[in-house]
């Protein structure tokens, strides 16, 4: 009994077509006629060929890659003013001569370039206190092992460091904890801006600078 073709086939399953052209991926090289005749299904133009649908794909593919290299730019020259602004801070840190010029120079720096609601360098004495109580009872209560605080704090901590109630703040301890030279607190009115889990390298270079640079005006 003679088969008709198109019982044939619906003998092939989609599996042995796939795996036959997955076993002879040169199939369509050898029958490039075929690329022309085959139809693809697309949501706004009803069917295309499998050619218009592959171009589809390559120019959905290049638009997606452009955003992500223009978002890499832009990231990459964000970084740079910001690589830009700590170079320029740590010279104009190392030129100061007092403590007052010290702070002058954090506060004006950190509020025109990053709108910060207040910057604030609090010095302890030779005994390693502070002035003000609350400021040695925060410092134990809040610093982490590598001496910071990121993130936001109850406003009856927060208003004695920055005058402010609300958003999140990063306290830097400058020196040693157990006998710090200073405390170094930036506020933000942002409560989301400083979070525990941000990144401090050029935080450590600033607190590198101020250990090295406060004692010597302090007992200059």
């Amino acid at each position: 009994m003679k088969h008709d073709y198109s019982d044939s086939l619906k003998a092939l399953s989609t599996d042995m077509v796939k795996e036959y052209l997955l076993e002879n991926s040169d199939f369509f090289i050898r029958h490039p006629e075929l690329l022309l005749s085959l139809r693809i299904p697309h949501t706004e133009r009803g069917t295309v060929s499998l050619i218009e649908h592959q171009q589809q794909n390559l120019r959905s593919r290049v638009s997606q890659l452009e955003e992500e290299i223009t978002s890499l730019l832009s990231v990459a020259s964000r970084n740079e003013d910001i690589y830009r602004f700590y170079n320029q801070l740590f010279f104009d840190l190392l030129e100061t001569e007092s403590l007052e010029e010290i702070n002058r120079v954090l506060v004006d720096s950190f509020k025109s370039r990053f709108r910060f609601a207040k910057v604030r360098l609090a010095v302890t004495d030779s005994t390693g206190q502070f002035d003000q109580p609350e400021l040695n009872l925060i410092l134990r209560r809040r610093l982490n092992e590598h001496g910071y605080y990121l993130g936001r704090l109850p406003a009856q901590e927060q208003n004695p460091l920055v005058a402010q109630d609300n958003g999140s703040v990063a306290l830097v301890c400058i020196g040693d904890r157990g006998t710090p030279v200073a405390l170094l607190a930036i506020a933000s009115n942002d409560p989301s801006h400083f979070s525990p889990d941000m990144d401090t390298m050029m935080l450590d270079q600033i607190r590198q600078l101020l250990a090295y640079k406060i004692p010597q005006l302090r007992h200059g």
